[in-house]
């Protein structure tokens, strides 16, 4: 009778299951930690816009975007560029396409001075629009701003 147990117990083996539990918990883990660093590596430094309220969200024109950074950094169309460099790509730029406009994306805590040369020096250039990046601002509930 043993015997009989015996071979019914060696035919009914026990599979093995592979608990894919931690597998996905990694790689969530990692997918959240990419989506969280991916933004930041397109530009490298994170520029803060200036808030102002009744921001035009259909003003979206194809342009030439010249960022300037917290820490002073220039990026034509999200490659860095010295600031001697700007003048003369912004030039460049400019003959190539004298249609195209120009779009200055400034750190809020860069000096006024600073952005207002740079966006002098752009009009100066001949572009036909120079427009300022911005975010928009929030209202707060129960006041009028």
């Amino acid at each position: 009778m043993e015997s009989a147990a015996m071979d019914a117990m060696q035919s009914h083996k026990i599979l093995p299951e592979i608990n894919v539990t931690p597998l996905v918990d990694v790689v969530l883990v990692l997918l959240i930690i990419f989506m969280v660093i991916a933004p930041q590596l397109e530009a490298g430094d994170r520029v803060e816009l200036p808030p102002i309220m009744n921001v035009d969200q259909k003003a979206k024109l194809e342009s030439i975007t010249l960022t300037v950074t917290a820490s002073g950094r220039f990026l034509l169309e999200k490659v860095p560029i010295e600031e001697d460099a700007v003048h003369a790509a912004l030039l460049a730029m400019h003959e190539k396409e004298p249609e195209k406009r120009m779009v200055l994306k400034a750190d809020r805590g860069l000096p006024y001075e600073k952005v207002r040369n740079l966006f002098a020096e752009a009009q100066q250039m001949g572009f036909k629009g120079v427009a300022l990046m911005v975010d928009e601002k929030k209202r707060v509930a129960g006041t009028g701003n």
